[in-house]
C-alpha cells in the first residue's frame, strides 16, 4: 500500500481525508471518531481497533451517567470539578454543557491520589533601543507567571490520571526584590493573590474529593477509621499495589485496600 493511498476509518468505514488519519496499532481512525475518545485517554497509538470500539462504547454509556449526574458541589474556574456527593461520583467539565462535552463520570472510590504541579514560565523583559527595536537589558531582566495543573490519579480501566489546569489565565508572580549578578537580575518572587487562590482551590478540591472518596469506599460507615481521621491523601508514599487484588490503593490508617478490603501488611 502506497503512502498516498486512500485510507478508510476502521470504526465508521468512512474515507479519511488528507491529514485526518489517527493511527492505531492495527488500523486507522478518522478525526471525527477520534473526537469521541476521552480527553484523558492517551493510549490511542498503542490501541487496536477492537480496543477503540470498546472505548467508544464506554463513552456512549457515559452519556447516560452524565444525564443522571446530580451536581451537589462545583469547584474551579474555567474548568471545574463537579461532584455528586449522593452518588459518590465526580467529573471534570469545561464551560460547555456537560451533555455536549460528555465528561467522564468516575466513582470517587477509584481515586488513589491527588497532586498539584506548578509550572513556572519565565519571560524576558525587553527594552526599546534607539532605533525603536526591542533589545535585551544588560544584564537581562525577566517576568514570571505560573500555571497550576491539578492531577487526580485513578484506578480506571481507560486512564490512570485526570490532569487539568486550575487557572484560566496565567498567574503572575510578584517580584518583591531584585539584585544584580554577573548573569542578570536575580529576582525574589513572592506569591501573588492569584497564586494563593489557586493553592487554596487545590486544597479545597483535594479535601472535597477525599471526603466523598471515604464515604464512597464505605470507610466511615464501617467504622474502620477513627471519627474525623483522614486518609493520607496526596502523599505519594502512601500509594501501594494491593497484593491481593492488584489495585493501586491508598490504605491510610485502616491498613486495608479500599477495593477488596484485604489487609495490606507492607
Amino acid at each position: 500500500m502506497g503512502l498516498f493511498d486512500k485510507k478508510y476509518c476502521d470504526i465508521c468505514g468512512e474515507k479519511i481525508g488528507v491529514l485526518g488519519n489517527r493511527k492505531l496499532e492495527d488500523g486507522n481512525l478518522c478525526k471525527d471518531c477520534a473526537k469521541g475518545l476521552s480527553p484523558f485517554f492517551t493510549e490511542r497509538r498503542r490501541s487496536t481497533v477492537a480496543d477503540i470500539k470498546q472505548h467508544l462504547a464506554y463513552r456512549e454509556d457515559n452519556r447516560a451517567a452524565v444525564t443522571a449526574f446530580n451536581t451537589t458541589r462545583a469547584l474551579g474556574q474555567g474548568t471545574r470539578v463537579l461532584i455528586d456527593e449522593h452518588a459518590g461520583k465526580f467529573m471534570i467539565a469545561g464551560a460547555r454543557k456537560s451533555e455536549d462535552e460528555n465528561p467522564d463520570v468516575v466513582d470517587c472510590s477509584l481515586i488513589t491520589n491527588c497532586s498539584l504541579d506548578i509550572d513556572e514560565n519565565k519571560t524576558e523583559i525587553m527594552n526599546k533601543g534607539k532605533d525603536g527595536k526591542s533589545v535585551s537589558y544588560v544584564p537581562p531582566r525577566y517576568s514570571y507567571s505560573y500555571d497550576f495543573n491539578f492531577i487526580i490519579y485513578v484506578n480506571h480501566p481507560w486512564f490512570d490520571e485526570m490532569r487539568f489546569k486550575l487557572n484560566s489565565q496565567p498567574i503572575k508572580g510578584e517580584i518583591s526584590s531584585s539584585r544584580l549578578t554577573f548573569t542578570g537580575y536575580e529576582n525574589t518572587v513572592t506569591r501573588s493573590a492569584g497564586y494563593k487562590e489557586c493553592e487554596a482551590l487545590a486544597e479545597e478540591i483535594k479535601a472535597a474529593l477525599n471526603q466523598v472518596r471515604q464515604e464512597a469506599s464505605g470507610q466511615e460507615a464501617s467504622g474502620q477509621e477513627a471519627p474525623g481521621a483522614a486518609v493520607a491523601f496526596g502523599a505519594p508514599n502512601q500509594v501501594v499495589t494491593c497484593p491481593l487484588c492488584g489495585a493501586t490503593t491508598t490504605p491510610g490508617t485502616s491498613g486495608r485496600c479500599e477495593f477488596c478490603r484485604g489487609v495490606i501488611t507492607s
